[in-house]
């Protein structure tokens, strides 16, 4: 009976408190709910938030709404939820939380969206858990799973040497390399021949290789035929106008027509008498290629006697490769060189032929060339740079910062805040260490030139796993 009393005091006491302290802070009273039989009480607000607690009961405290790491809010702690006994005194009052430094709520771009494999195994979890070897799953949240977009620390970025450039335009140049050989220009070579039977009397001192200049005597010829023509040419010289004009123009014709040479010609006029033999002289500067006349010999209408070649301005053959046509044009610059020598002679396309070698499948441009001092030589063979360049500046990005799979391009693109996202693009011209960016890519962005493989590695891991088993479907 005593014992009895003892706790119903107790029992008083306490809500007696806990009514003082619930006025204290201005919560009014609440009437007793009527509870049905066998239901179970409401939850009924007491009043404002003091504080966060966590889901789990662990011993964490928040003055602001946050989450725990699987992603369960904190709950709500509100004015007269939490009231205790003080041990000392057996007076009720409110307990006094320990509140952990206020903690800013955790952006959605932080919450965890499931843990990888460490090791890169195509295997996660929705919980923290370890693998085989002990090693702790990789978190991976929200803001960093955006396909293949890798983010990447200062420290990381540092250790493994990425480094990054930004995009411009320059003009590329990019050269073909083609080899081919020196010919000559086919609109400057002459033959001498005669045009009726003729027998050589002399041949001048002039030998296969020399130069000789328009005009320079070469032979003396004795042609019966042309002696007859001169004759009669003789004959009809100095008559007057009229008629007589006619036949002395018709004479002069046939000595023209057996190709006699016109100061030939006017000089039989002048001297009133038919030469015994005819100085044949050359009919262009030029170097002799091949001397078939010879002193005595009998030569018939159009045999060769001598064969010249004005060579200041050559040819160079080249041979592209057939898949190189489209970049080649007309117009174009080229460099060639003698193999064996350092020293370039620069001329231009003149000439693509229309045809296709079917053995070698290659195709020949035609490229003039000066060649006042000699040096090129018919049939020597030549290395030759064709610039083949857009001509204007283009979006370029250093060769190092394309990832080339074979039938994908790519660059890393530098977003910010260390994020790097992988895109593709379509390249262009080659040269000098640098590549065309056609398509993929804009001026004044930022692309990775070093490091890029190691970025590339995280980023198609990342693309992988995003293409993996949901977290909450995952085991």
């Amino acid at each position: 009976m005593k014992a009895a009393a003892v706790g119903g005091i107790l029992l008083a006491a306490a809500l007696a408190g806990g009514g003082y302290w619930a006025g204290k802070r201005g919560i009014a009273p609440s009437e007793p709910a009527v509870q049905a039989e066998g239901q179970p009480a409401p939850t009924v607000a007491a009043g404002a938030i003091v504080y966060y607690r966590d889901p789990n009961r662990h011993p964490v405290y928040s003055a602001a709404p946050r989450a725990t790491e699987d992603g369960k809010p904190f709950e709500a702690v509100r004015e007269g939820d939490d009231v205790g006994f003080d041990p000392s005194t057996g007076e009720t009052v409110a307990a006094k939380p320990v509140v952990a430094p206020a903690v800013p709520s955790s952006p959605s771009g932080d919450r965890i969206l499931y843990y990888r494999n460490p090791m890169g195994l195509p295997d996660t979890s929705p919980t923290p858990k370890k693998d085989s070897m002990g090693m702790d799953y990789i978190p991976v949240r929200e803001d960093e799973d955006e396909g293949g977009a890798v983010t990447v620390s200062q420290g990381k970025r540092q250790r493994s040497g990425v480094r990054t450039e930004r995009l411009s335009r320059r003009t590329l140049s990019a050269p073909l390399r083609a080899s081919g050989s020196i010919q000559l220009d086919e609109r400057r070579v002459s033959v001498v021949s005669v045009r009726s039977q003729s027998f050589v009397q002399k041949v001048e001192q002039v030998t296969t290789g020399e130069p000789v200049r328009k005009g320079q005597v070469l032979m003396q010829v004795y042609s019966p035929e042309v002696a007859a023509a001169a004759a009669q040419y003789l004959s009809v010289v100095g008559q007057p106008s009229g008629a007589g004009r006619a036949v002395v123009d018709g004479a002069r014709r046939r000595l023209e027509n057996l190709d006699v040479p016109a100061a030939v010609i006017d000089a039989i006029a002048a001297s009133g008498k038919v030469p015994a033999t005819i100085a044949w002289p050359a009919p262009r500067d030029g170097l002799i290629l091949s001397r078939k006349a010879v002193d005595g010999m009998q030569a018939m209408p159009g045999d060769e006697m001598f064969r010249l070649a004005d060579v200041s301005i050559v040819w160079a053959l080249l041979d592209i490769a057939e898949r190189d046509l489209s970049v080649v044009a007309v117009g174009q610059t080229v460099s060639v060189r003698p193999r064996g020598s350092d020293k370039a002679i620069t001329g231009k396309i003149a000439l693509i032929y229309p045809g296709i070698n079917r053995e070698t499948r290659t195709a020949r441009i035609r490229v003039e060339l000066q060649n006042r001092d000699g040096a090129l030589l018919p049939d020597m063979y030549v290395e030759a740079d064709i610039a083949t360049g857009a001509g204007g500046p283009v979006l370029a990005a250093p060769a190092s910062a394309v990832i080339d799979s074979g039938d994908r391009q790519i660059v890393l693109v530098e977003t910010g805040e260390g994020k790097f996202e992988p895109r593709p693009v379509k390249l262009g011209l080659r040269s000098e260490g640098f590549v065309e960016l056609r398509e993929g890519a804009a001026e004044g962005e930022t692309v990775v030139v070093g490091a890029t493989f190691l970025i590339d590695a995280e980023s198609n891991l990342k693309a992988a796993l995003s293409g993996l088993t949901a977290p909450d479907q995952a085991r």
